[in-house]
């Protein structure tokens, strides 16, 4: 006699409901007939149109986390192309603000190149462009470096301005390229006259190199700020006329028998890139004379071989005349 639990299986002969395989049929049957009246008289079409209403809010709340992720997403990706747009927006605005910095340089420069070829039919003296290389390198002198030099006939002692006035004057020379002293240098002087009361004096170059000034000049002497000093044209180097500095202060002191006066060069250095360079007026002027002396000599010659032509003329119509005496 077994000990075990009491067995509660119900006996084959109290089973009840179909079997299983009728319930197959059973469910198969009936989805055979619902897609069959669905298809062909929508029988079923308003009840999956309320279960559709019905299910509406949860697919929607189900939905809310994947769609918060693409939006993430979205976020993410806009956020990228933003700031790369920005970047390639802010590289734009360099090149630009670059390429408009070039176009003001070079608006200023042809603005300068076009008054100093302007000023270039008004002188007198022959002249040619060159351009200001850098600046020497001594830091007690105030010289500039220009890309003429003897291979290109300028000579030593040339005069060196631009469309403002007297810039300096050639001091050391080279094969391509020449030195030249500032009006400002300490060692620098140059002839100037009074345009105002056409005083002759002579400039220098203030000790520091920041400007110019008039030395021993009577205190009583007539002068007055904002008079502009050109050159004389006396030295035989600058030719007369061109502006050279304009008085920037004058101070007489009871206990001198000079004044201070304290001048600002016309042509600032510090901005200058293109220049003129002259022929010395001296060796313009002997130019010109052996020039003048050539023409002369030449119309000479011609005047005379005229003569000479007119005279073989008469004596051939004299020759050739019946009865003339030879």
């Amino acid at each position: 006699m077994s000990l075990g639990p009491p067995d509660r299986t119900t006996p084959p002969i109290f089973r009840q409901g179909p079997s299983a395989l009728t319930k197959l049929l059973l469910c198969a049957a009936s989805a055979v007939f619902l897609m069959v009246a669905d298809a062909r008289f929508k029988v079923v079409e308003p009840a999956r149109a309320g279960l559709a209403l019905l299910l509406h809010p949860v697919q929607r709340l189900l939905l809310t986390p994947v769609d918060a992720w693409d939006n993430f997403g979205d976020y993410l990706r806009g956020s990228q192309r933003a700031m790369k747009a920005e970047s390639l927006a802010r590289q734009q605005l360099v090149q630009q603000a670059e390429k408009l910095s070039r176009a003001s340089q070079l608006q200023d420069e042809n603005q300068r190149l076009r008054a100093l070829l302007g000023l270039r039919p008004a002188l007198q003296v022959a002249s040619q462009a060159a351009e200001v290389l850098y600046e020497a390198p001594d830091p007690y002198s105030r010289r500039v470096v220009i890309d003429r030099g003897a291979s290109h006939g300028v000579q030593l002692g040339a005069p060196v301005i631009n469309d403002a006035g007297v810039l300096g004057q050639v001091t050391r020379l080279y094969t391509l390229s020449a030195e030249v002293t500032l009006l400002n240098d300490k060692d620098a002087a140059i002839p100037v006259l009074n345009t105002r009361t056409q005083q002759r004096n002579a400039a220098f170059g203030s000790a520091d190199g920041s400007g110019m000034e008039l030395r021993f000049l009577a205190a009583n002497a007539d002068v007055k700020e904002g008079d502009l000093l050109a050159t004389s044209g006396l030295d035989g180097i600058y030719p007369p006329g061109l502006p050279v500095a304009k008085v920037a202060l004058v101070e007489r002191r009871g206990d001198s028998s000079f004044a201070r006066v304290d001048l600002q060069p016309m042509a600032q250095a510090d901005s200058v890139r293109h220049v003129l360079v002259l022929q010395p007026l001296a060796q313009h002027e002997a130019a010109q004379a052996e020039a003048a002396a050539a023409a002369a000599s030449a119309a000479a010659a011609q005047a005379q071989t005229k003569a000479t032509l007119k005279s073989a003329k008469a004596a051939a119509k004299a020759a050739s005349t019946p009865g003339a005496k030879p």
